[in-house]
């Protein structure tokens, strides 16, 4: 194996601790925002409960004030019996009475239920502001843990970061360059071992980041020269094993 592959996979084992560190710390963050995105949930799910129980009070009361209004008039109506002159007036002022305490009647049943609807839609929103309480406790405690937690992986993420910066430095530019893009793209995984299928000739080639076939012509140069090798499914930087067979 020539000098930059072995200088390069160096740096991918400082990368793969760094990679490591990186996504625990990007789990830790993630959890607050996933924490506080729930407590944002349930508040709006609180707001609306709250929004809902206020227009339904407000038809009870708009029920109440016409079951009022018909009350009033069914008083006037029971006054109006005492000065009926006929049999014929008073059977029609009598008429309208009951007709009125039918309407009232369902009013007041109407306006019962609402009242009811109103009370469920409260149980559920003070259920909810529990749930509220208890989730913003929970971010606390989140928060410190992850706090703590956050501070210990940034202090390894710059100490790796120095010994991958130092590891870095026996690297040609522009392997370094190529090493680089594919971190990126791979996850912190640059590199992928050449492995070797079958006792004897002809072997059989396959890059260990893909599992897919590579060309014999990868092998025999990884052999002979010192350059970059890549696989041509998944791009990652080729190296084989000095005792590999084949």
């Amino acid at each position: 194996m020539g000098k930059t592959l072995e200088a390069l996979l160096r740096v991918q084992a400082v990368e793969g601790d760094l990679a490591h560190v990186k996504r625990k710390l990007r789990a830790r963050q993630n959890a607050v925002g996933a924490q506080q995105r729930r407590i944002a949930q349930l508040r709006a799910d609180w707001e609306a409960m709250h929004a809902l129980s206020l227009e339904r009070r407000k038809e009870a009361d708009r029920l109440e004030l016409e079951l009022k209004d018909r009350e009033e008039k069914v008083a006037k109506f029971r006054a109006a019996l005492n000065t009926a002159k006929t049999n014929k007036e008073y059977a029609s002022i009598l008429t309208q009475i009951n007709t009125f305490k039918a309407d009232n009647a369902k009013e007041e049943e109407g306006a019962l239920k609402i009242l009811q609807e109103v009370d469920a839609i409260q149980t559920q929103a003070n259920e909810i502001q529990k749930e509220i309480d208890a989730e913003e406790q929970r971010l606390q405690s989140i928060t410190q843990s992850n706090q703590e937690e956050i501070t210990k992986l940034d202090g390894m993420l710059a100490d790796l970061t120095s010994k991958r910066n130092e590891a870095a430095k026996d690297v040609p530019p522009a392997a370094m360059a190529v090493f680089d893009r594919l971190v990126v793209s791979h996850d912190g995984d640059a590199m992928a071992i050449v492995e070797v299928h079958g006792k004897k000739p002809p072997f059989d080639y396959i890059c260990g980041g893909c599992f897919m076939s590579l060309n014999a012509e990868h092998a025999n140069a990884l052999r002979s020269r010192d350059e970059i090798r890549t696989c041509d499914n998944c791009g990652r930087i080729l190296y084989m094993d000095p005792n590999a067979q084949g």
